[in-house]
């Protein structure tokens, strides 16, 4: 019999040990893995559980036994909670933190009720030797309490269970292999706490800190061999339905097989009915567009407009094939690149417009004409030049300083883009010296034009600080007759004949237009 004893010691040591080790490298090893942080302190508390329990198996009086039992109930009450959080973490679920507090409700009154077991009675009845057992081993009669804890136990590995089992659909082979020895691991405790529970253990030895031994080499096979922690199947939902990029899946003959929540943002008419449709017949009635884009089956981009706000998508496609190296499935991520055509559109902005009278810089006001030029030649309407700029300027800047002066910059721009119409271009062209495009208009609506904005100007009175400032401006115009010649060239013609003529403005005594006249270059 004292044999018998001596290798359940040994047994139950070498669980401490395997616990012990298990936790240390889980520590130093795992750290940021899900559900490593619960594995260490359960390992620990395990490691901790067993060699108090050996201790308790060489004790020779129930002083000495119970006082190991104390110390047993610190820690074994908590086991099967952190069980519980590490198959959570480990599959993906993650409780909130009031839940996690009423799970570790029923230890605390376990841990409460036993080491106030001699007030109440509650937790074991009674507390002796068993006096058949050949060396000396504790003999209880369970109270309601103990019986509360033995079902949290149950509860809490039987729900560990079924989180694992419900991961197996999912997962890969290597992962269900995993999940399977997990599982095995933690149906040992239960079927050994079954033994004890119904006394069928061997003289009422507690099989489970020797199950023990058992969970924690199965814990190992799947710890080093198919690397548990290390790799871990998160669900679906926790990385397909949780990534930022909307996914559609399709298979072989274009019909949609799965689709993650980020896509509803961009099709918000996909539902659980859309699964099985194809994607044309899906897209046809809302996403005329889009359905277009996706028949062609190359990278695109694709612009959603909603009310006054609009993004911007990268459509790409990507291909699933098997061993065989035929396709099975086609899969089409939406990657938002909102941001960066923003971006794009305020660098061009900045390339292309004058900062401070946000008007056409010169170099893109002159790209913009030639390009309107060569749009209306097939037409065969006439165009006209307006070059003006701000009468004794330099006064205005010696007399109130520079800023004064882009205030009055600004204030003649916004004043001459409400007066123009919407086909019609301006540009700063140098210091105080703009330049407009009128397409489709002769010189003699041109001056009308440009007398009327110089009415406007003389009548507008800018204030600045607590002076008013009124200026005047000199215009000089160059019509343009539209013939199938060069039409950069011809423009050029245009600014100089233009310029001659603003010229003549000035010496005319200023604030008048004045038209070009000795020829007329044609586009």
């Amino acid at each position: 019999m004292v044999d018998e004893l001596y290798f359940y010691r040994l047994l139950i040591i070498l669980a401490g040990v395997l616990s012990l080790f298990f936790s240390i490298f889980s520590y130093f090893k795992l750290k940021n893995a899900p559900g490593a942080r619960h594995y260490t302190i359960v390992t620990l508390l395990s490691a901790i559980f067993t060699f108090s329990y050996a201790f308790e198996l060489t004790s020779t009086t129930l002083k000495e036994i119970r006082f190991w039992l104390g110390i047993e109930y610190i820690v074994m009450p908590f086991i099967p909670g952190f069980i519980l959080l590490m198959c959570f973490e480990y599959v993906g679920i993650k409780l909130r933190q009031r839940h996690v507090f009423l799970l570790f409700g029923v230890p605390l009154i376990t841990t409460f009720m036993h080491h106030t077991n001699e007030l109440h009675h509650l937790y074991y009845v009674t507390v002796g030797l068993l006096v058949e057992a050949p060396f000396p081993i504790i003999d209880l009669e369970y109270g309601p309490f103990f019986y509360l804890h033995s079902i949290y136990l149950f509860l809490c590995l039987s729900i560990s269970i079924i989180v694992l089992l419900l991961q197996l659909k999912k997962s890969l082979l290597q992962f269900r292999i995993q999940l399977l020895t997990m599982v095995a691991g933690l149906f040992v405790p239960i079927l050994a706490n079954s033994f004890y529970l119904n006394n069928l253990s061997p003289y009422g030895i507690d099989l489970g800190p020797v199950s023990m031994s058992v969970s924690f080499i199965l814990h190992g096979i799947a710890l080093f061999t198919f690397k548990m922690f290390n790799v871990v199947p998160m669900a679906r939902e926790r990385v397909f339905d949780n990534m930022h990029e909307g996914v559609i899946v399709l298979d072989q003959n274009d019909r949609i097989v799965d689709f993650n929540r980020a896509i509803l943002r961009i099709i918000p008419s996909f539902n659980s009915f859309s699964i099985g449709k194809g994607i044309q017949l899906a897209l046809a009635q809302e996403h005329v567009r889009l359905a277009e884009l996706i028949s062609r089956g190359k990278e695109c981009e694709y612009e959603r407009i909603d009310g006054n706000k609009s993004e911007h998508y990268q459509v790409r496609f990507s291909q699933v094939v098997n061993r065989k190296g035929t396709a099975i499935s086609n899969i089409i991520t939406f990657v938002n690149i909102t941001e960066t055509v923003e971006m794009q559109k305020q660098l061009r902005i900045l390339a292309n417009y004058d900062g401070l009278t946000k008007v056409c810089n010169r170099r893109f006001f002159m790209e913009q004409s030639v390009n309107i030029l060569e749009s209306i030649i097939k037409k065969e309407k006439n165009a006209s030049l307006i070059m003006f700029d701000i009468d004794h300027f330099k006064m205005i800047n010696d007399t109130y300083g520079h800023e004064a002066g882009d205030i009055v910059l600004s204030e003649i721009a916004n004043l001459v883009k409400f007066s123009i119409r919407p086909e019609d271009s301006i540009g700063r062209y140098g210091g105080e010296e703009f330049i407009i495009l009128l397409p489709a208009l002769d010189s003699k609506d041109a001056m009308e034009l440009a007398n009327t904005i110089r009415t406007s100007i003389t009548e507008t009175l800018i204030r600045i600080d607590n002076n008013n400032i009124r200026v005047t401006a000199s215009f000089g115009i160059s019509p343009i007759l539209i013939t199938p010649v060069e039409q950069g060239e011809v423009f050029k013609e245009a600014l100089r004949n233009a310029d001659h003529a603003l010229y003549e403005a000035k010496r005319s005594g200023r604030n008048n237009v004045q038209v070009f006249k000795e020829e007329i270059p044609t586009a």
